[in-house]
């Protein structure tokens, strides 16, 4: 049978309290006292729990984590950036997803009320932003990663996608596309907004407006990009360019362009953005406008440690920069040449899957 703390207190003739006390150096113990109780914990071979301790010293040494599930392709980077700032401070991380919508978020409440964690890292739920702000106003230390836009008063992460929208624009307008097709993520999100504003603003700028027709919904998927494609082609609608809103939609706007008959980048030019791993595998290889998602993981992490430890968490996002990364899906001279606009970090271990 495991050792407890009351076996400790008996054999040591004291209190639990007492036992307590000496573990965690709190409250006047007499020295004598506590000389016994520690040589009997020697003697019986006690091993206190971490998060009992740890939770009498006010702090559970846990980090949580929130996001809305675990397919989206680069949340991979995120977790590993995030556990890999974690694990190297002492700490675990407690990760929660919302795969079952309300059950999944009334979970999370529970151990919120537990205080198994310290602080909580978070890629927005849908829906669950009102209540992390709540979290947030009640005293919980909260990070966000991807903020998609909306300005809420706590600490967070994200990436420029406006200027990575810019980005990519500039790149097909520097390659002589006039008429660019446009495949949106889902409307409600920051990021498809910022994409798009960006993207348009550029060919704004070179008297080169968006054609309406050309800018489609989509979802996110290869799937979106394959309809967008095959749906303007059968109404005759010319379009040489595509700009996805993520790499996914642009490899099904890059095969369907190819099964219709046109060349890839000859006839259409076709850029996405995030640069998971799928995106050099491509045929051919996509141009793409790469997200520092493990960075983000990392940063948002970083500045939550930082915390713990009395640093104050900052007012104003923190933001890492996108950077586009040049592959044959626009021109460049062979797969292997890719031509990076800013700083590019090492290609990230593959994470394979099949939606966002």
């Amino acid at each position: 049978m495991p050792i407890t703390i009351a076996d400790v207190a008996a054999r040591a003739g004291v209190s639990k309290t007492t036992v307590s006390r000496v573990l965690n150096g709190k409250g006047e113990v007499h020295a004598r006292t506590a000389d016994r109780v520690r040589a009997v914990i020697s003697d019986l071979g006690y091993v206190p729990s971490a998060r009992a301790v740890g939770l009498a010293r006010g702090r559970t040494g846990v980090v949580g984590m929130l996001v809305p599930t675990l397919t989206w392709p680069w949340m991979g980077e995120v977790l590993q950036g995030a556990v890999d700032m974690v694990e190297s401070a002492g700490y675990g991380l407690l990760l929660f997803t919302c795969n079952r919508g309300e059950e999944s978020l009334r979970q999370f409440a529970s151990q919120v009320s537990a205080k198994s964690f310290d602080g909580l890292l978070a890629i927005e739920p849908e829906g669950s932003l009102d209540y992390i702000a709540e979290l947030h106003d009640r005293g919980l230390p909260v990070v966000l990663i991807d903020d998609r836009a909306r300005q809420r008063p706590f600490p967070s992460v994200a990436t420029t996608n406006h200027r990575g929208g810019e980005s990519a624009a500039r790149h097909l307008l520097e390659l002589g596309r006039r008429r660019p097709l446009v495949i949106k993520g889902h409307e409600q999100f920051g990021c498809t907004q910022e994409r798009l504003a960006g993207f348009a603003e550029a060919y704004d700028a070179a008297d080169l407006p968006l054609d309406p027709r050309l800018v489609v919904e989509g979802d996110f998927t290869f799937d979106a990009g394959s309809r967008a494609v095959k749906g303007l082609t059968e109404a005759g609608v010319d379009f040489d360019a595509v700009f996805a809103h993520n790499d996914l939609s642009a490899g099904g706007a890059l095969q369907t362009i190819r099964e219709t008959g046109r060349r890839v980048p000859e006839d259409v030019a076709v850029v996405g953005f995030d640069d998971i791993p799928y995106a050099a595998h491509t045929e051919p290889p996509l141009t793409t406008v790469h997200q520092p998602m493990r960075e983000m993981g990392e940063a948002a992490a970083r500045m939550l440690l930082s915390h713990f430890e009395g640093v104050p968490l900052p007012g104003a996002p923190s933001i890492i920069p996108t950077t586009l990364i040049v592959r044959g899906s626009t021109g460049a001279s062979a797969p292997a040449d890719r031509r990076a606009v800013g700083p590019r970090r090492p290609e990230p271990e593959p994470f394979h899957q099949q939606i966002r």
